[in-house]
């Protein structure tokens, strides 16, 4: 099987905790081959198929000069047997742009994880919002006055943007409503952007947790990121402490409601955050953590991921 990888560039790749390269090592080692390409890289012109300028490459096994590039090659994308997306957010214009030709490919006979689409129809705050049986008291708007109607029913809230990615631009604003104005003139650039409040969540001092769901199935164990140092914010990128732990009841149920729901739409592998018993994002865009619990608990998510994508690509529904 001939794979390819739509990533951010592969000298930026921290190998020691990378998703992307954990794939693309388990992938390699089923004997198939992997190439990679940046979006910026595709390309489409009149007349013509989506293409891209890809690198074909061999992952050496050493932790420096992990990649050997045996070719450079402008491909039809729909020659590959597998398309993996995995740009990391945010999602701007261009990732915006690149989903359409994504989608393009597809309509010429490409198959392309997760389906572009879908990554377009869940922006990963918005999307709980279809489940509100899982979600705690929630509010989105660009109303200052609906925001400080919020905090005065809730009286301790988060307040974040709807495009943040790794915990930037959130905010928690007590009882006191301390500096509430100010952080919502901040997030909604005085009412021209739109944003997502949401009450404080106390569990998130026993972590907020990465639920990795793959072809419809919860991986078995999450990730709980647990904030550190007075932080309201578990994000790793924040300095989150990562610990891999069984799913409860709680997480399983939400994960196995969802899951058939969402691989149906075409995604993969899908990342809930999980804040005690509320979900608080579907994250479908760049999932992560899988060498973390594979390293803290031996479940071998790779594997289950490559599983998942070599039965979805004997299923032309899929």
């Amino acid at each position: 099987m001939h794979i390819l990888f739509v990533a951010d560039p592969l000298d930026s790749f921290k190998i020691h905790k990378d998703t992307t390269f954990s794939m693309m090592r388990e992938a390699q080692r089923r004997g198939h081959t992997v190439a990679a390409c940046e979006p910026r890289h595709i390309v489409w012109q009149r007349g013509g198929v989506v293409q891209a300028l890809v690198q074909r490459i061999c992952l050496t096994g050493h932790a420096e000069n992990w990649f050997e590039v045996s070719a450079t090659e402008t491909v039809a994308l729909h020659s590959f047997d597998a398309i993996i997306m995995r740009k990391d957010p945010p999602f701007d214009s261009e990732f915006f742009y690149a989903t359409h030709l994504l989608e393009q490919a597809e309509r010429e006979g490409a198959r392309v994880f997760n389906r572009p689409r879908a990554l377009r129809d869940h922006p990963e705050k918005l999307a709980i919002m279809e489940f509100p049986q899982f979600i705690g008291p929630t509010l989105v708007t660009r109303d200052p006055q609906a925001v400080r109607a919020f905090h005065a029913e809730h009286r301790d809230i988060i307040l974040k943007p709807l495009d943040g990615m790794g915990g930037t631009g959130i905010f928690r604003v007590k009882d006191d409503g301390l500096n509430l104005g100010a952080i919502t003139e901040t997030l909604n650039a005085d009412g021209a952007r739109t944003l997502m409040v949401q009450k404080f969540l106390p569990a998130i001092e026993f972590g907020d947790k990465r639920v990795l769901v793959i072809g419809g199935k919860p991986v078995p164990f999450c990730l709980a990121r647990i904030p550190q140092g007075g932080e309201v914010r578990g994000n790793l990128a924040a300095g989150g402490k990562g610990v891999a732990q069984p799913l409860t009841d709680a997480d399983r149920a939400i994960a196995e409601a969802l899951g058939p729901i969402l691989a149906a739409r075409g995604l993969l592998l899908v990342g809930l955050d999980v804040i005690g018993d509320s979900l608080t994002e579907i994250n479908v865009t760049s999932p992560t953590c899988f060498q973390e619990i594979t390293d803290q608990t031996g479940f071998d998510v790779p594997a289950m991921f490559i599983d998942a994508l070599e039965a979805a690509l004997q299923n032309p529904l899929v």
